[in-house]
């Protein structure tokens, strides 16, 4: 028969037993997601303002996330890395945008680099762009659609009605 010890008094199963819960909980940590295309330090080095074309900036970088919404003279390359614990909101950990900015021949004037610190937050003005007609009510809404959809007349060109036969 072998007596029992308690895991207390081994020093060596101590270790053990505080390693394996140190493992348990580095397997815990709340994961990171980094979507976008942020380009690599030493590509967007290689792009140099005067020099460096459009097609040479798609080969070194790949294609840019976003282009400026009134010209193609300005390309952005977006990256951003989240949390997001379960259900909850996720959170914003890091962001970068690095806009290039092309002449109308193609090449490169300008890099402009923006990061979280950069960020403004802005609140849009609910009254900027008023919406045509009247505004109803939930109320309104549901009593308005009653007799709408359920007709008991035949208004159907022919008096033909989908799934019944008839018509032509």
């Amino acid at each position: 028969m072998i007596p029992f010890t308690s895991p207390t008094r081994h020093p060596a199963l101590r270790l053990c037993a505080l390693s394996l819960g140190l493992m348990a909980l580095a397997g815990c940590g709340i994961p990171t997601t980094q979507r976008g295309n942020l380009p690599k330090p030493d590509a967007l080095a290689q792009i140099k303002p005067g020099v460096t074309d459009k097609q040479t900036v798609v080969r070194l970088l790949g294609s840019p996330s976003a282009t400026a919404a009134f010209d193609d003279h300005t390309w952005y390359y977006i990256s951003h890395e989240i949390k997001q614990v379960a259900f909850l909101q996720p959170q914003l950990l890091d962001q970068e945008v690095v806009a290039l900015r092309f002449d109308d021949n193609g090449v490169v004037v300008g890099i402009d680099r923006k990061g979280l610190q950069d960020a403004q937050a802005i609140t849009p003005n609910p009254n900027a762009t008023p919406a045509p007609g009247r505004e109803f009510t939930f109320l309104e809404q549901l009593i308005g659609n009653f007799g709408k959809f359920n007709s008991a007349k035949d208004d159907t060109p022919g008096g033909a009605h989908p799934g019944r036969g008839g018509g032509t």
